[in-house]
């Protein structure tokens, strides 16, 4: 019997996909591998434009002498488009290892938002289309409505109004609380950076938005806390001034798009 989180046939037809279907460990977990290639679901065609942008950065990298930073290849569909019916394929590199050390994790992150700075100079429009659970959390996280964004989730009010209440008293002090200038970065880095056969970090399962790469680091440093095994010491330096906020943020992000969401173990970190 197929597994029901696998693709279904017409999506591996369309991606030419060949080979026995094989469950990968790491992001959310629910990516397979098929021959050469890696399918994941919960694409659109919104996300279209992000896929020129990886293939020139991902080929740029592979051609640098000695590499540092490696990024996943999409493979479009046999139609045409980047998408089908919410999966997206980018080609299986072998040898790969997963990468749980942090700082290997956070130089990844800022190679790879050092790159993006330069080949993505100015906001793409195509993120305004984005829906998804992540997207939504992502803005009720800055615009100021993470509280609102909790009213439906009895569960999570306190832990919300708790990390919201943080941010708030940030306002009212003389801390620099300037995350630093917005541009594109993967909001997702801490389960998705392997080691190829030779060590470099290989960046899969682009997950795209406008942000501080402060914030996106703040995101990855706190993943690998919860779910990587990273000392809870490495937010020490966290807990003050400019990083401070981008984590307090990061964890309204996470909480608000968590489903379910662990809310003991989010408060066993004392964030706010």
């Amino acid at each position: 019997m197929p597994h029901p989180s696998q693709p279904p046939d017409h999506v591996l037809d369309l991606f030419a996909a060949e080979g026995v279907l094989e469950p990968l460990p790491g992001g959310r977990g629910t990516s397979w591998r098929a021959g050469d290639l890696v399918l994941s679901p919960g694409h659109d065609e919104s996300e279209a434009w992000i896929a020129p942008i990886q293939a020139r950065l991902a080929v740029r990298l592979d051609e640098a002498v000695p590499r540092s930073l490696r990024l996943a290849l999409p493979v479009p569909a046999r139609d045409g488009h980047l998408t089908a019916d919410g999966w997206a394929a980018t080609r299986f590199e072998p040898g790969t290892t997963h990468c749980r050390d942090l700082p290997t994790l956070r130089a990844t992150a800022h190679l790879l938002h050092a790159h993006l700075a330069t080949a993505v100079p100015e906001r793409p429009s195509q993120l305004d289309a984005r829906d998804d659970r992540w997207a939504v959390a992502d803005r009720a996280t800055h615009d100021g409505t993470a509280e609102q964004a909790a009213a439906a989730r009895p569960h999570l009010r306190d832990l919300v109004g708790t990390l919201a209440a943080g941010l708030d008293t940030d306002l009212d002090t003389d801390l620099d609380t300037d995350l630093g200038r917005e541009q594109l970065v993967h909001a997702d880095l801490a389960g998705n950076v392997l080691l190829d056969a030779d060590g470099i970090p290989f960046v899969v399962d682009f997950s795209p938005a406008w942000r501080s790469p402060l914030w996106a680091e703040a995101v990855c440093v706190l993943d690998a806390v919860l779910w990587l095994r990273a000392p809870v010491a490495a937010l020490d330096e966290w807990r003050t001034g400019a990083p401070r906020r981008a984590m307090l943020r990061a964890a309204l992000f996470r909480v608000l798009s968590d489903d379910p969401c662990d809310v003991a173990r989010y408060e066993a970190l004392g964030l706010s």
